[in-house]
């Protein structure tokens, strides 16, 4: 296949055709398998060069991280726009693990109508090979729920969401699984959670679930990092409201041409109302691109993309916890130190050797302080994670020192009286309770009308603050929403692993 420009200039399709036809199997129904009908168009045709492209897309993709996740959501753009971004959401999977089932869930960019479309009729071809529809128990789906599932031959064969998700899976599970294809025609938020409640039963560690969606329609680059990191930190809370809330501005006429944040938000609300039941999944990030980082890209309309992991946290070893060797602390304080430097200097850094094992390679959030003479002189950091711990760390030393609007940029000849303080983050997780904050153990994270604010937990060591003051200061003074808007605002928690020289 040859990647003209013009072939891909269509990142994700999103006219509707409004229709309400459904074609209902019959007895005795010739079986017809549903074919390939995107390759050629937004990945490679030829068996040999479809490999091939695979082959790069995952060498260049985030590694696995050891999640077992039980859900991903991938994009599904073109592979040159988007491959390596959905690379990393399949490098997640445990290659080692059976699924029964693989349930493949894509919002329907062709067909508006009630519920879900399921496809019994064959099986799912791609020039890797054919891929074995679970027909049994999508006919069992459509008997049980036939106000929530039925078939329709427009939105299984028009759509590319679902069907460029497959090669992917085969490339790290063979063709050995067995697919139930859904494609969610509804808008409707209620039928979503009425389509989890169907699927509950089946979530669970012996079948995947794959998410297809894409993230914002066509804003500016600058738009689109913005827009797509507010949807992101929604979709890491794992909860639905949040999510319909953050998506309900999807016409805001401030951000010019954002046609939608997340062009497979039911789908992914089908997978949030079912984590919720459960209350014991937390979503990861595990990658974010959009299409202006593509060679066919244009900064003027852009489409996002993510890559995220759902997890046990019962099972998985994201929480256990972290340790650092003290060769690894003084790696990272020195590059620190001589990241600044050097940037000061208008130097370009010498590359530093980190080992092919290190955590340092793993995406972590991380805080850059300074002191001078013992009193702060800068300090910035990031909850992000899509990028190596190294990089952050690299990132957030100049942000630190350059970048804090509270004091001057750092001066050279004050580097030799400044120490540094690295505070390398665990993932947010939502509290319910104030009683479940940690004084000196946990950081909290405030967040309230778009506004925002944190304190790293040696805040609360070196305040002697209550819960209470800890909360009000961060509210007030990092939020800036007041010293009780705390009261009614999202509160996070996480902890830190803090070292300086």
């Amino acid at each position: 296949m040859k990647l003209h420009k013009n072939t891909f200039i269509i990142l994700c399709i999103n006219t509707l055709i409004f229709s309400s036809c459904q074609s209902q199997p019959k007895t005795g129904a010739i079986m017809k398998n549903r074919i390939a009908a995107y390759s050629g168009k937004f990945y490679e045709e030829n068996p040999s060069q479809l490999k091939k492209e695979l082959d790069s897309l995952f060498a260049q993709a985030k590694p696995n991280q050891g999640l077992k996740p039980i859900a991903i959501i991938s994009p599904h753009a073109g592979y040159v726009f988007s491959g390596k971004t959905a690379a990393s959401a399949f490098n997640q999977l445990d290659t080692s693990q059976h699924y029964e089932n693989i349930f493949v869930l894509a919002p329907s960019h062709h067909v508006l109508n009630r519920g879900a479309a399921l496809y019994t009729k064959g099986n799912y071809e791609t020039p890797l090979g054919e891929v074995k529809v679970n027909t049994t128990l999508c006919k069992e789906l459509i008997k049980k729920e036939p106000s929530l599932f039925s078939e329709n031959d427009v939105a299984q064969e028009e759509e590319h969401a679902l069907e460029v998700q497959l090669p992917f899976l085969q490339y790290k599970l063979g063709n050995k699984f067995q697919l139930v294809p859904i494609v969610v025609m509804t808008d409707n938020a209620d039928e979503c959670k009425q389509m989890a409640t169907a699927l509950l039963p089946y979530f669970n560690d012996s079948n995947l679930f794959v998410i297809s969606s894409d993230m914002s329609h066509y804003p500016t680059f600058d738009d689109a990092n913005r827009v797509d990191h507010e949807t992101i930190h929604a979709i890491l809370t794992g909860n639905a409201d949040t999510l319909l809330k953050i998506t309900s501005d999807e016409k805001n006429p401030s951000v010019k041409n954002l046609y939608t944040r997340l062009c497979g938000k039911y789908p992914v609300l089908v997978l949030m109302y079912m984590t919720q039941a459960w209350h014991h999944y937390s979503y990861q990030l595990i990658a974010y691109s959009n299409s202006a980082q593509s060679i066919y890209g244009d900064k003027q309309r852009v489409v996002g993309y993510g890559a995220f992991a759902v997890v046990n946290e019962n099972k998985t070893n994201k929480d256990k916890e972290i340790h650092f060797t003290e060769e690894e602390k003084q790696w990272m304080l020195a590059l620190a130190r001589n990241t600044i430097e050097y940037y000061l200097k208008g130097e370009s850094m010498p590359a530093m050797t980190i080992p092919d094992d290190s955590l340092l390679h793993q995406p972590m959030g991380a805080f850059v302080s300074l002191y001078k003479k013992g009193q702060l002189r800068g300090c910035i950091g990031t909850f992000r994670a899509e990028e190596p711990l190294y990089k952050i760390i690299e990132e957030m030393a100049i942000a630190s020192a350059t970048h804090d609007y509270r004091f001057d940029p750092v001066e050279l000849d004050e580097m030799k009286d400044i120490t540094i303080e690295i505070s390398v983050l665990t993932p947010l997780k939502k509290i319910n309770h104030i009683n479940e904050i940690v004084l000196g153990k946990h950081g909290i994270y405030i967040t309230k009308g778009g506004r925002s604010g944190t304190f790293l937990p040696q805040v609360a060591d070196k305040t002697n603050w209550t819960v209470e003051e800890f909360l009000g200061y961060c509210a007030q003074d990092k939020a800036g929403i007041g010293w009780n808007g705390w009261k009614d605002a999202d509160i996070y928690t996480y902890e830190a692993i803090v070292f300086g020289e």
